[in-house]
């Protein structure tokens, strides 16, 4: 064997680098897709360990194979870890695509290409009836919710994936190996529906890096905070997590509130309710909850709820300003359970009647769905639910969302303990929508 391997090197000395070794490193993984917020658009994103080309190779479903291409660009991303391990981030954006078709495509470059994945064009009529799955605080261990997502989002029986906050457990540890393995294993998710997503508490190393160079969400903020249509709704994804990461400074907290501010004034001008009258937000740390942990979500005091006053200037809170401008859910994680609360504002219960509490209710919805399965396994609830709490339970599972039209969103919480069992359902109906809606 030695006297082969000297042949090797002499011969391989005698050549040029190129024909002699291997591209190595430049093989695409970690393959998924987002939605840009641009009508007829969807954006490509993987990871290779070595600088390649970003190139997406893609054709209607049923045609010629990769009759179209697209090139976009790549970022070099430095793991804060000992190891400064490099990751290159490739971004690649579809444009001028048919709504409602559906594409094949692969990734990657003449050093390697992807499997091949497909998708289906987000409509982008407002009357479309998207149909999705919502979860949060999913890990490399313990994915309880994971198999039965894979074979859902495959049977095509989401049109996109909200995912809330703290992914893997933790993105940066392993040198950022984890957040590796953690993207691999969603692949045969996010590469077929958009996988739209917001930073948790567990995103909280080195600013947030891993999570604001892993993904492509909407807009020119790293991922932490955007909104896009879809369907009759307008939906908002935030951080909670500059209400406690101070450390990174308070410029992130104020900028994102103004930013809010705006966002949910121009989603109530007239024009723009009329067409999307349903106002969501998703973001990872609650403003109620009836967990025993003694988190932030079970104290009067909530931060995300009410401001943090020992700050200079004060932090405002979110719960009145989303109370001002008519959002009508919220979608929160973070404690790993799933409780659904009664319409509620300031610790009071705003039912819309006591037959049909959530027909026509007088104050947003809150749902929180953080139960999918990670390392640090459930969460408890306090033995008394608080007056606003509805229905709460510790069983692994995820919650799907159909935002039927402008009227009617329908919710059901799926029990993985159980088998896939729909334990939770409601119907929310409203027929006014805005801050009138509460009057």
């Amino acid at each position: 064997m030695a006297p082969l391997f000297l042949f090797f090197l002499s011969f391989c000395g005698l050549m040029p680098v190129a024909l002699c070794v291997p591209p190595i490193w430049t093989q695409p993984e970690q393959v998924h897709i987002s939605y840009p917020g641009v009508k007829g658009s969807m954006v490509i994103t993987w990871t290779t360990f070595d600088k390649t080309d970003s190139m997406v190779e893609y054709n209607l479903w049923g045609g010629k194979l990769f009759t179209q291409s697209a090139k976009g660009i790549s970022t070099l991303f430095v793991d804060g870890g000992t190891e400064k391990r490099k990751l290159y981030i490739h971004r690649v954006t579809l444009s001028d695509l048919r709504p409602g078709s559906t594409y094949v495509y692969h990734c990657g470059s003449e050093e390697g290409w992807s499997d091949l994945f497909y998708f289906t064009a987000l409509n982008e009529s407002a009357s479309f009836s998207p149909r999705f799955a919502l979860f949060g605080d999913m890990g490399n261990e313990n994915p309880q919710s994971l198999a039965r997502l894979q074979k859902e989002t495959q049977a095509g029986m989401y049109d996109a994936i909200l995912h809330i906050g703290d992914f893997a457990y933790d993105m940066h540890e392993d040198n950022g190996r984890i957040g590796d393995e953690f993207m691999k294993q969603i692949e045969s998710i996010a590469a077929y529906v958009p996988y739209m997503t917001c930073p948790g508490n567990h995103e909280w190393a080195y600013n947030f890096s891993h999570y604001r160079n892993r993904f492509s969400m909407p807009g020119q903020t790293e991922s932490l905070w955007y909104s896009w249509n879809i369907g009759s709704a307008h939906i908002i994804s935030f951080s909670t997590e500059v209400y406690f990461y101070l450390e990174y400074g308070l410029d992130l907290l104020f900028e994102q509130y103004k930013w809010l501010q705006s966002d949910l004034e121009e989603a109530n001008k007239p024009e723009n309710r009329a067409i999307r009258p349903w106002i969501i937000t998703m973001a990872h740390r609650p403003m109620y909850c009836s967990d025993d942990d003694h988190d932030d979500c079970t104290k009067f005091e909530s931060f995300v709820r009410l401001g943090r006053n020992d700050t200079k200037p004060p932090a405002p809170g979110l719960e009145d300003l989303f109370y001002q401008h008519g959002v009508d859910l919220e979608l929160w994680a973070h404690e790993h359970t799933y409780e659904r609360l009664w319409p509620v504002y300031n610790y009071k219960v705003y039912n819309g009647s006591t037959d049909e509490p959530y027909v026509n209710p007088k104050a947003p919805v809150h749902i929180i769905t953080g139960s999918a399965g990670c390392r640090e396994k459930h969460d408890g609830f306090i033995p008394k639910p608080r007056d606003w709490s509805a229905f709460r339970s510790t069983d692994y599972g995820y919650t799907r969302m159909h935002l039927i039209n402008t009227t009617h969103i329908y919710l059901e919480q799926v029990s993985d303990d159980q088998s896939g069992k729909v334990i939770d359902s409601i119907t929310l109906i409203k027929d006014v929508h805005g801050p009138e809606a509460w009057r």
